[in-house]
Protein backbone atom coordinates (compact mmCIF):
# COMPACT_ATOMS: atom_id res chain seq x y z
CA UNK A 1 0.00 0.00 0.00
CA UNK A 2 0.83 3.56 -0.79
CA UNK A 3 0.52 6.55 1.16
CA UNK A 4 -0.40 9.79 -0.56
CA UNK A 5 -0.92 13.32 0.92
CA UNK A 6 -3.55 16.01 -1.43
CA UNK A 7 -2.06 19.41 -2.26
CA UNK A 8 -5.28 21.82 -2.04
CA UNK A 9 -4.60 23.24 -5.15
CA UNK A 10 -7.92 25.57 -4.49
CA UNK A 11 -6.93 26.12 -0.72
CA UNK A 12 -3.05 27.15 -1.06
CA UNK A 13 -1.13 29.37 -3.42
CA UNK A 14 1.68 27.57 -5.89
CA UNK A 15 4.33 28.65 -3.45
CA UNK A 16 3.18 27.16 -0.68
CA UNK A 17 1.97 24.14 -2.33
CA UNK A 18 5.38 23.38 -3.29
CA UNK A 19 6.66 23.59 0.28
CA UNK A 20 3.96 21.45 1.42
CA UNK A 21 5.73 18.85 -0.75
CA UNK A 22 9.05 19.00 0.36
CA UNK A 23 7.99 18.55 3.40
CA UNK A 24 5.22 15.87 2.57
CA UNK A 25 8.13 14.34 1.38
CA UNK A 26 10.65 14.81 4.60
CA UNK A 27 7.66 13.27 6.57
CA UNK A 28 7.48 9.75 4.84
CA UNK A 29 4.78 10.36 2.20
CA UNK A 30 5.02 8.05 -0.72
CA UNK A 31 3.25 10.59 -3.17
CA UNK A 32 1.47 13.99 -3.79
CA UNK A 33 -1.57 14.24 -5.49
CA UNK A 34 -3.24 17.42 -6.49
CA UNK A 35 -6.38 18.53 -8.65
CA UNK A 36 -6.27 20.35 -11.72
CA UNK A 37 -9.24 23.08 -11.63
CA UNK A 38 -9.89 26.35 -13.04
CA UNK A 39 -11.43 27.63 -10.50
CA UNK A 40 -11.80 26.90 -6.36
CA UNK A 41 -14.83 25.03 -5.48
CA UNK A 42 -16.15 28.12 -3.37
CA UNK A 43 -14.08 31.57 -2.98
CA UNK A 44 -13.44 31.34 0.37
CA UNK A 45 -10.83 29.17 -0.50
CA UNK A 46 -9.04 31.68 -2.86
CA UNK A 47 -6.31 29.95 -5.07
CA UNK A 48 -6.51 28.14 -8.37
CA UNK A 49 -2.75 27.84 -9.74
CA UNK A 50 -1.66 26.29 -12.73
CA UNK A 51 -0.98 22.29 -11.56
CA UNK A 52 1.74 21.59 -14.40
CA UNK A 53 3.61 24.29 -13.36
CA UNK A 54 3.64 23.61 -9.71
CA UNK A 55 3.95 19.91 -10.64
CA UNK A 56 7.37 20.95 -12.64
CA UNK A 57 8.71 22.94 -9.56
CA UNK A 58 7.65 20.11 -7.03
CA UNK A 59 9.58 17.68 -9.23
CA UNK A 60 12.60 20.32 -9.14
CA UNK A 61 13.02 20.26 -4.99
CA UNK A 62 12.45 16.68 -4.18
CA UNK A 63 14.31 13.40 -5.10
CA UNK A 64 11.97 10.57 -3.89
CA UNK A 65 8.48 11.66 -3.73
CA UNK A 66 5.36 10.49 -6.39
CA UNK A 67 3.77 12.78 -8.06
CA UNK A 68 -0.04 12.38 -9.70
CA UNK A 69 -2.96 14.65 -10.75
CA UNK A 70 -5.86 14.23 -9.20
CA UNK A 71 -7.79 14.47 -11.62
CA UNK A 72 -7.05 16.29 -15.02
CA UNK A 73 -10.02 16.49 -17.64
CA UNK A 74 -7.92 16.34 -21.31
CA UNK A 75 -11.16 17.03 -23.40
CA UNK A 76 -12.52 20.51 -23.02
CA UNK A 77 -10.16 22.72 -21.91
CA UNK A 78 -7.45 20.82 -22.51
CA UNK A 79 -7.10 18.59 -25.84
CA UNK A 80 -5.58 15.16 -25.65
CA UNK A 81 -2.56 16.42 -27.71
CA UNK A 82 -1.56 18.60 -24.76
CA UNK A 83 -2.30 16.68 -21.94
CA UNK A 84 0.16 13.83 -23.50
CA UNK A 85 2.97 16.52 -24.27
CA UNK A 86 2.94 17.65 -20.67
CA UNK A 87 2.58 14.52 -19.14
CA UNK A 88 5.10 13.04 -20.69
CA UNK A 89 7.86 16.33 -20.00
CA UNK A 90 6.51 16.12 -16.45
CA UNK A 91 7.57 12.27 -15.90
CA UNK A 92 11.26 13.27 -17.61
CA UNK A 93 11.82 16.10 -15.45
CA UNK A 94 11.02 13.72 -13.08
CA UNK A 95 12.51 10.52 -13.32
CA UNK A 96 9.49 8.33 -13.46
CA UNK A 97 7.63 9.81 -10.70
CA UNK A 98 4.60 10.74 -12.70
CA UNK A 99 1.03 9.51 -12.43
CA UNK A 100 -1.46 10.79 -14.97
CA UNK A 101 -4.76 10.98 -12.88
CA UNK A 102 -8.04 11.76 -15.74
CA UNK A 103 -11.26 12.38 -15.24
CA UNK A 104 -14.32 12.98 -17.15
CA UNK A 105 -14.51 16.75 -15.65
CA UNK A 106 -16.54 19.36 -14.25
CA UNK A 107 -18.24 22.11 -15.62
CA UNK A 108 -16.34 24.42 -12.78
CA UNK A 109 -13.48 24.12 -14.97
CA UNK A 110 -14.32 22.97 -18.20
CA UNK A 111 -16.86 25.55 -19.42
CA UNK A 112 -14.43 28.54 -19.47
CA UNK A 113 -13.25 28.47 -22.48
CA UNK A 114 -16.94 29.35 -23.86
CA UNK A 115 -17.41 25.52 -25.73
CA UNK A 116 -19.69 24.02 -23.11
CA UNK A 117 -20.03 20.95 -21.24
CA UNK A 118 -21.23 17.57 -22.61
CA UNK A 119 -23.68 15.39 -21.19
CA UNK A 120 -22.37 12.18 -18.79
CA UNK A 121 -22.67 10.48 -21.70
CA UNK A 122 -21.10 12.29 -23.83
CA UNK A 123 -18.34 13.21 -21.56
CA UNK A 124 -17.78 9.62 -21.15
CA UNK A 125 -17.19 9.38 -25.16
CA UNK A 126 -14.99 12.33 -24.89
CA UNK A 127 -12.65 10.71 -22.34
CA UNK A 128 -12.27 7.41 -24.03
CA UNK A 129 -11.13 8.91 -27.01
CA UNK A 130 -8.61 11.57 -24.99
CA UNK A 131 -7.04 8.52 -23.96
CA UNK A 132 -7.00 6.82 -27.50
CA UNK A 133 -5.19 9.68 -28.87
CA UNK A 134 -2.75 9.81 -25.60
CA UNK A 135 -1.47 6.52 -26.05
CA UNK A 136 -1.19 6.65 -29.63
CA UNK A 137 0.82 9.92 -29.08
CA UNK A 138 3.04 8.33 -26.90
CA UNK A 139 3.62 5.24 -29.50
CA UNK A 140 6.12 7.69 -30.94
CA UNK A 141 6.02 9.23 -34.09
CA UNK A 142 4.06 11.25 -36.00
CA UNK A 143 0.12 10.38 -35.58
CA UNK A 144 -3.37 11.48 -36.65
CA UNK A 145 -6.70 10.56 -35.25
CA UNK A 146 -10.50 11.29 -36.27
CA UNK A 147 -13.05 10.61 -33.40
CA UNK A 148 -16.71 11.56 -33.15
CA UNK A 149 -15.44 14.37 -31.16
CA UNK A 150 -12.04 14.97 -30.87
CA UNK A 151 -9.51 14.80 -33.88
CA UNK A 152 -5.73 14.85 -34.20
CA UNK A 153 -3.56 15.88 -37.13
CA UNK A 154 0.21 15.10 -37.59
CA UNK A 155 0.96 16.05 -34.28
CA UNK A 156 4.06 13.52 -32.40
CA UNK A 157 5.88 14.38 -29.00
CA UNK A 158 8.73 14.75 -29.46
CA UNK A 159 9.98 14.60 -26.18
CA UNK A 160 9.00 10.90 -24.83
CA UNK A 161 9.76 9.25 -21.47
CA UNK A 162 11.32 5.84 -21.63
CA UNK A 163 8.16 4.41 -19.87
CA UNK A 164 5.34 6.34 -20.23
CA UNK A 165 3.16 7.11 -17.01
CA UNK A 166 0.75 5.11 -15.73
CA UNK A 167 -2.14 6.50 -16.38
CA UNK A 168 -5.22 6.14 -13.83
CA UNK A 169 -9.11 6.78 -14.70
CA UNK A 170 -11.45 8.79 -11.96
CA UNK A 171 -14.18 6.39 -11.80
CA UNK A 172 -17.85 6.20 -10.36
CA UNK A 173 -19.96 3.72 -11.97
CA UNK A 174 -19.56 0.99 -14.44
CA UNK A 175 -19.21 3.14 -17.53
CA UNK A 176 -16.15 4.76 -16.29
CA UNK A 177 -14.96 1.79 -14.83
CA UNK A 178 -14.84 0.38 -18.30
CA UNK A 179 -12.91 2.92 -19.15
CA UNK A 180 -10.21 2.39 -16.52
CA UNK A 181 -10.43 -1.23 -17.55
CA UNK A 182 -9.97 -0.83 -21.17
CA UNK A 183 -7.63 2.50 -21.44
CA UNK A 184 -6.11 3.10 -18.19
CA UNK A 185 -3.48 1.44 -16.10
CA UNK A 186 -5.32 2.27 -12.85
CA UNK A 187 -8.62 3.70 -11.31
CA UNK A 188 -8.65 6.47 -9.31
CA UNK A 189 -12.23 7.39 -6.74
CA UNK A 190 -13.17 9.55 -3.88
CA UNK A 191 -15.86 7.08 -2.09
CA UNK A 192 -15.24 3.29 -0.25
CA UNK A 193 -17.19 1.66 -2.47
CA UNK A 194 -16.09 -1.96 -3.21
CA UNK A 195 -18.14 -2.36 -6.13
CA UNK A 196 -15.89 -0.11 -7.89
CA UNK A 197 -12.81 -2.11 -7.23
CA UNK A 198 -14.99 -5.49 -8.00
CA UNK A 199 -16.38 -4.01 -11.39
CA UNK A 200 -12.68 -2.91 -11.97
CA UNK A 201 -11.24 -6.17 -11.94
CA UNK A 202 -14.20 -7.67 -13.18
CA UNK A 203 -14.25 -5.81 -16.27
CA UNK A 204 -9.85 -7.30 -16.87
CA UNK A 205 -8.09 -4.40 -14.59
CA UNK A 206 -4.86 -4.78 -12.57
CA UNK A 207 -3.72 -1.64 -11.64
CA UNK A 208 -3.07 0.08 -8.96
CA UNK A 209 -6.07 1.80 -7.23
CA UNK A 210 -6.33 5.09 -5.91
CA UNK A 211 -8.89 6.80 -3.20
CA UNK A 212 -9.05 10.11 -1.78
CA UNK A 213 -9.79 9.89 2.11
CA UNK A 214 -11.53 13.11 3.63
CA UNK A 215 -10.02 13.90 6.77
CA UNK A 216 -9.59 17.26 8.95
CA UNK A 217 -7.06 17.61 11.64
CA UNK A 218 -6.87 20.03 14.01
CA UNK A 219 -6.19 19.69 18.24
CA UNK A 220 -9.54 20.23 18.97
CA UNK A 221 -12.53 18.02 16.75
CA UNK A 222 -15.09 21.52 16.49
CA UNK A 223 -12.26 23.46 15.29
CA UNK A 224 -11.57 20.58 12.81
CA UNK A 225 -15.61 20.39 12.27
CA UNK A 226 -15.59 24.30 11.63
CA UNK A 227 -12.23 24.43 9.35
CA UNK A 228 -13.98 21.90 6.80
CA UNK A 229 -17.17 23.15 6.52
CA UNK A 230 -15.40 26.95 5.60
CA UNK A 231 -13.69 25.53 2.99
CA UNK A 232 -14.64 21.86 1.51
CA UNK A 233 -18.25 21.35 2.68
CA UNK A 234 -19.34 21.30 -1.37
CA UNK A 235 -17.73 17.79 -0.97
CA UNK A 236 -20.70 16.90 0.51
CA UNK A 237 -23.44 17.62 -2.21
CA UNK A 238 -22.01 14.22 -4.13
CA UNK A 239 -20.82 14.51 -8.24
CA UNK A 240 -24.33 15.18 -9.50
CA UNK A 241 -23.75 18.84 -8.02
CA UNK A 242 -20.19 18.48 -8.07
CA UNK A 243 -19.87 17.85 -11.85
CA UNK A 244 -22.78 20.04 -13.33
CA UNK A 245 -22.12 23.71 -11.52
CA UNK A 246 -20.40 26.52 -13.28
CA UNK A 247 -18.56 28.45 -10.69
CA UNK A 248 -17.60 29.27 -6.66
CA UNK A 249 -20.92 31.31 -6.22
CA UNK A 250 -23.03 28.14 -7.08
CA UNK A 251 -20.92 26.02 -5.20
CA UNK A 252 -21.75 28.39 -2.19
CA UNK A 253 -25.43 28.38 -2.27
CA UNK A 254 -25.62 24.86 -2.83
CA UNK A 255 -23.73 24.08 0.38
CA UNK A 256 -24.70 26.10 2.63
CA UNK A 257 -27.59 24.15 4.44
CA UNK A 258 -24.78 21.60 5.13
CA UNK A 259 -24.58 21.01 8.97
CA UNK A 260 -21.68 19.95 11.25
CA UNK A 261 -22.91 16.52 11.98
CA UNK A 262 -23.02 16.73 7.56
CA UNK A 263 -19.31 17.02 8.05
CA UNK A 264 -18.75 14.51 10.52
CA UNK A 265 -20.36 12.02 8.11
CA UNK A 266 -18.20 12.73 5.49
CA UNK A 267 -14.72 13.65 6.94
CA UNK A 268 -12.65 11.98 9.55
CA UNK A 269 -12.17 15.19 12.33
CA UNK A 270 -10.50 16.23 14.79
CA UNK A 271 -6.98 14.73 16.79
CA UNK A 272 -7.77 11.41 17.99
CA UNK A 273 -5.82 9.10 15.50
CA UNK A 274 -8.22 6.30 16.12
CA UNK A 275 -10.86 8.19 13.78
CA UNK A 276 -8.59 8.65 11.15
CA UNK A 277 -7.58 5.42 11.11
CA UNK A 278 -11.10 3.81 10.88
CA UNK A 279 -11.76 6.45 7.65
CA UNK A 280 -8.38 5.09 5.82
CA UNK A 281 -9.44 1.20 6.97
CA UNK A 282 -12.75 1.59 5.14
CA UNK A 283 -11.25 2.05 1.79
CA UNK A 284 -8.75 -0.82 2.47
CA UNK A 285 -11.61 -2.89 3.35
CA UNK A 286 -13.18 -1.59 -0.25
CA UNK A 287 -9.71 -2.65 -2.27
CA UNK A 288 -8.04 0.24 -2.88
CA UNK A 289 -4.03 0.12 -2.57
CA UNK A 290 -3.14 4.01 -2.95
CA UNK A 291 -5.05 6.23 -0.37
CA UNK A 292 -4.61 10.45 -0.47
CA UNK A 293 -5.22 12.03 2.92
CA UNK A 294 -6.89 14.96 2.11
CA UNK A 295 -6.94 17.18 5.17
CA UNK A 296 -9.22 20.16 5.19
CA UNK A 297 -8.08 21.10 8.55
CA UNK A 298 -6.65 24.26 9.37
CA UNK A 299 -3.25 23.65 9.94
CA UNK A 300 -0.92 21.37 7.28
CA UNK A 301 2.13 21.46 9.11
CA UNK A 302 0.24 20.52 12.33
CA UNK A 303 -1.74 17.36 10.04
CA UNK A 304 1.97 16.32 8.01
CA UNK A 305 3.57 16.15 12.24
CA UNK A 306 0.70 13.94 13.02
CA UNK A 307 1.30 11.86 10.04
CA UNK A 308 4.72 11.67 10.81
CA UNK A 309 4.33 11.12 14.50
CA UNK A 310 1.46 9.11 14.80
CA UNK A 311 -0.37 8.06 11.61
CA UNK A 312 2.20 6.50 9.47
CA UNK A 313 3.40 3.38 11.06
CA UNK A 314 -0.47 2.40 11.97
CA UNK A 315 -1.69 3.24 8.59
CA UNK A 316 0.75 1.21 6.90
CA UNK A 317 0.10 -1.70 9.44
CA UNK A 318 -3.21 -2.01 7.28
CA UNK A 319 -1.92 -2.80 4.06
Amino acid sequence: MQIGYKLASEGFGPKELVRQAVRAEEVGFDFVEMSDHYHPWLDTQGHSSFTWTVFGAIAARTDRIGLATGVTCPTVRYHPAIIAQAAATLAIVSDGRFTLGVGAGERLNEHVVGQGFPSVRGRHERLREALEIIRLLWQGGYQSYEGKHLHLEDARVFDLPDQPPVIAVAVSGPASVAIAAELGDGLFATEAKPELVEAYRSDGGSGPRYAEVPMAWAPDEQQAVRAAWETSRWAVTGWKVMAELPNPVNFDAASRTVTDDDIRQQFAVGPDPDTHVAAVQKFVDAGFDHLVLQNAGPDPDGFLDFYRDTLADRLRALG
